[in-house]
């Protein structure tokens, strides 16, 4: 399974910071993550919050744990409520099941890694996700 490169990564950020900017949005921090969980960039602006970065990594890593992006996971837990609390139990709650954690595919659909983006509302945090993968020239997948 192809992983998202560490170059492509840091165009998401850049690019996700870029919208961030234009949106006029509060502080943000980006987490990208490679197709097995594992932190390939992170980057928290100034002034964002102390625990941001859990955050950020959370959506991103609930999207890989569970195959589909956090917009959907919270789609779920508002159905299921105690099917995703269960799944956070066992992702040691490291699962965040709100929007901004968008996965990212390539060309073909294949599974590359994902964003988790937070600081302002969940929706700006997809955009501004969505975005950055966009500008990487690869495909993001919100539910």
């Amino acid at each position: 399974m192809p992983d998202v490169t560490l170059e492509a990564a840091r165009t998401i950020v850049a690019a996700a910071f870029d919208k961030s900017r234009e949106l006029g949005l509060k502080p943000l921090t980006i987490a990208v993550l490679d197709s097995a969980g594992a932190l390939k960039v992170l980057e928290r602006a100034d002034g964002a919050s102390l625990m941001r970065p859990e955050i950020a990594i959370g959506k991103a890593h609930g999207a890989i744990a569970l195959g589909m992006g956090s917009r959907a996971i919270y789609q779920r837990a508002q159905e299921q409520p105690y099917f995703i609390q269960a799944m956070n139990a066992l992702a040691k709650g490291s699962l965040v099941p709100v929007p901004g954690g968008v996965l990212i595919r390539n060309a073909d659909g294949a599974l590359m890694g994902a964003v988790g983006i937070t600081g302002d509302t969940s929706d700006n945090d997809e955009a501004c996700a969505v975005a950055g993968i966009e500008a990487a020239g690869l495909t993001a997948e919100t539910g």
